[in-house]
């Protein structure tokens, strides 16, 4: 027998004794093969000894003999290691390990006593993580998998890497990968320097069947809060005096985040309109000036003066061509 087959057979023989009496259509859907399929493995666990039960009828389907329990729950290092995946999915196959969580999963609830077996599958079922941003198709990661491998078996990559200034060819040490916002981001060792890159952006990746050594005491998680404090510092260069309406302080949190729900926290009191002042955190002058414009006539620009002359030049612009008559076509 495979190791697939032996795989399935033990997914099959979980599934029933997690969920009690399915139908073959079921077990088939949860297993991804087809009906006949599920009828052989369904043969090949009895003629191993496992008491499967076959019921016909409506309400049909298989079971496991009353009282019978399975001890073959071990998880193997790769289904162990998904388990921290076990709320993304999506983001597990993508990494190619969704079949390899589904095991795991399966395992585990099977070794649960009956009263947490059944609070997991509570928990499955009223909560969901969905990583993804709103509003935004996916980035394609055709290389995640290979990365992944490599960040797992510590060896060196050789990347065709696609960045604003230009292409790069570059040998990589991968370090990690870090999914942020529904985008897949690879922190490597290259030429001596940690660097973050956006997955979707290798053009190509190759493993170079080196094998490298991690640095010592390097943490993922700390590095990426300090890279991303040292980035929004570097981003937000500058800090506009804005007035905002009403409904513009409703709108702020929604252009800008964390930056504009902090802003909003240390307005000044509202005039005798409801509006206030704030400071915000904003990108260079030309970045600044058309996500300024998404707040539309619900917010003024008070400074600095560059900015506020950025904004009104923009206006005008604009003023200018709706007050004209469309192009013909």
């Amino acid at each position: 027998m495979g190791t697939v087959r032996a795989d399935r057979l033990l997914s099959l023989l979980l599934l029933l004794q997690n969920r009690g009496r399915m139908t073959a259509h079921e077990l088939a859907a949860e297993l991804e093969v087809s009906v006949r399929t599920v009828y052989r493995d369904i043969e090949a666990l009895g003629a191993s000894g496992v008491p499967v039960r076959a019921e016909r009828g409506p309400e049909g389907g298989y079971r496991l003999m009353e009282g019978y329990r399975t001890r073959l729950t071990g998880l193997t290092d790769a289904e162990a290691g998904s388990l921290f995946l076990a709320g993304l999915p999506g983001p597990a196959g993508e990494l190619g390990l969704g079949a390899v969580l589904a095991s795991a999963q399966l395992k585990v609830e099977a070794a649960l006593p009956g009263a947490l077996a059944g609070q997991a599958r509570r928990v499955r079922e009223r909560f969901h993580l969905d990583a993804p941003a709103w509003f935004r198709d996916a980035d394609p990661v055709p290389h995640l998998e290979t990365v992944a491998r490599a960040v797992w078996e510590r060896r060196v990559l050789r990347t065709h890497y696609r960045r604003w200034r230009g292409e790069v060819h570059r040998e990589v040490r991968p370090l990690g990968l870090v999914l942020k916002g529904g985008i897949w981001y690879l922190v490597a060792l290259a030429e001596e320097t940690v660097r973050t890159y956006r997955v979707s952006r290798f053009q190509a990746v190759e493993e170079t069947g080196e094998e490298f050594a991690r640095p010592a005491g390097f943490d993922l998680a700390a590095y990426w809060t300090e890279s991303s404090r040292r980035m929004e510092e570097a981003l937000h260069r500058d800090t506009a005096r804005l007035r905002l309406s009403p409904r513009g302080q409703k709108l702020l949190p929604m252009q800008f985040g964390a930056a504009g729900t902090r802003a909003l926290a240390d307005a000044g009191p509202p005039d005798g309109e409801g509006w206030v002042e704030v400071e915000l955190p904003v990108e260079s002058e030309a970045v600044a000036t058309g996500d300024l414009l998404r707040l539309g006539v619900e917010a003024e620009v008070l400074g600095p003066e560059g900015l506020r002359r950025a904004v009104a030049a923009a206006v005008a612009v604009l003023a200018d061509r709706y007050a004209a008559e469309p192009p013909s076509r």
